[in-house]
């Protein structure tokens, strides 16, 4: 059985992106998977770390989060709110994270999220990253909605390109191991529609959240991105000979 953690990431309950989530836990469910929740802002999580999260004799002197986040995890004295995530990434074989773009960029809760939960010493340490992550196993895929319009999103685009926004997401769970699918985008969700757009505008996500099963059905042959292998690098530097997958990691022009 496939297990499958939804991490939603929206303050509204009854927003599209809520109600896309709920539509994968019914097509991850009617195909038999097993689902977890993680609802961040209907569970209050905090995304902000500090130091008074934990106990004081795990806390380093001066504070350091990757030093205080291994010496919590050794000890079995992290926060239970993030304990609690862990558990539910470790137990998934997959993850499906529901959000909206903001400013740019995923919500700052989802970033918070991944600065709490993603902890040192725990999900990863200098061993085990990338190519030896501990999640080789796993994959994520974003579900994401954008305001602009899919042409201004293009790498063309007057918003930027929406999967360069997105890559330092996808490097953060490609930090881990897992395997990242390519984004599915749903451009144009804000509700600032009237008349004609607006009714337009929920027919489209209607017909969205319609034809949902039948992606999380494909879910295995759905296309991953492609990232640099560990041996493609020479002391931390791309190799000449070596392929570029990213204009994040590229040879000089």
């Amino acid at each position: 059985m496939t297990t499958t953690l939804i991490v939603l990431v929206h303050p509204a309950p009854d927003s599209f992106n809520a109600s896309w989530a709920k539509q994968t836990d019914t097509s991850c469910s009617s195909l038999g998977d097993a689902v977890l929740w993680s609802d961040l802002y209907g569970q209050g999580f905090d995304p902000a770390e500090r130091s008074s999260h934990y106990p004081a004799d795990s806390v380093s002197t001066p504070y350091d989060v990757l030093r205080t986040q291994q010496a919590a995890s050794e000890a079995g004295c992290l926060p239970e709110a993030v304990q609690d995530e862990i558990d539910k990434v470790r137990a998934a074989d997959r993850i499906i994270v529901h959000f909206p773009v903001w400013w740019f960029a995923p919500p700052a809760m989802l970033k918070g999220w991944c600065e709490r939960v993603l902890v040192n010493g725990g999900l990863h340490d200098t061993d085990n990253r990338f190519d030896t992550g501990r999640f080789r196993s796993k994959s994520v895929l974003f579900c994401a909605t954008t305001g602009s319009r899919q042409a201004e999103s293009a790498h063309n685009g007057k918003e930027g390109d929406i999967q360069m926004l997105l890559w330092p997401l996808a490097y953060t769970f490609r930090y881990l191991g897992f395997d990242v699918l390519t984004p599915r985008l749903i451009h144009g969700v804000h509700g600032y529609h009237k008349g004609t757009a607006r009714h337009d505008l929920e027919t489209r996500l209607r017909a969205e959240l319609a034809g949902h099963h039948d992606t999380i059905a494909r879910y295995d042959a759905l296309p991953r991105l492609n990232f640099n292998a560990d041996d493609d690098f020479d002391r931390g530097r791309l190799r000449s000979d070596a392929p570029s997958h990213s204009r994040f990691i590229r040879h000089e022009p």
